[in-house]
């Protein structure tokens, strides 16, 4: 499990990444309900750099906010790869951000499906680069996370923000 306790907080330590950056962010969340936009605008003048959140709940708010297809919802369920990786492209897209961020997942206590326990979360990053150059992506990580479903929410946006944070610091891109 990815340790999240740590000086500053993951969501200070996006803001101070996206901000050097000169990058935004918009996040499309759906078991976290909110949290990954909260935690993001805890941060004072998280305005440089974060645009919206949209929680798309549904399957139809998945649909309507975010372009997710039908065929990912009805071959993968909602809470899948092909989702997550359809969430996080709408969302920066739809928000034309340098980054989008989604997340996907069964908090519990119930909701479990085959294959997919308790604690499931597909989390999507998707970078917007410049026009034609190509370099645009998106990912997707699987992560299974224990505990109430509170605690499983938390877990969930700070694993979140913490890809994110990886995902940054790892490429060298240029605003």
């Amino acid at each position: 499990m990815r340790e999240f306790a740590r000086d500053p907080p993951v969501e200070k330590r996006v803001g101070d990444l996206l901000r050097e950056a000169g990058h935004t962010i918009a996040v499309a969340e759906s078991c976290t309900g909110g949290l990954i936009g909260s935690l993001l605008t805890d941060v004072p003048g998280s305005s440089d750099y974060f645009d919206r959140g949209l929680v798309t709940y549904s399957y139809d708010a998945k649909r309507a906010q975010l372009a997710v297809s039908r065929e990912s919802l009805d071959e993968h369920g909602a809470v899948s790869e092909p989702v997550a990786r359809e969430m996080a492209a709408g969302v920066r897209d739809v928000a034309d951000t340098t980054w989008g961020l989604a997340t996907t997942g069964i908090a519990g206590p119930g909701g479990a499906l085959p294959g997919k326990p308790v604690g499931t979360v597909f989390v999507g990053v998707a970078y917007a680069a410049p026009w034609g150059t190509g370099e645009s992506y998106t990912r997707v990580e699987r992560f299974e996370y224990d505990g109430s479903r509170t605690q499983v929410k938390e877990q969930i946006a700070r694993g979140a923000l913490s890809l994110l944070a990886e995902e940054i610091s790892s490429t060298n891109h240029e605003p």
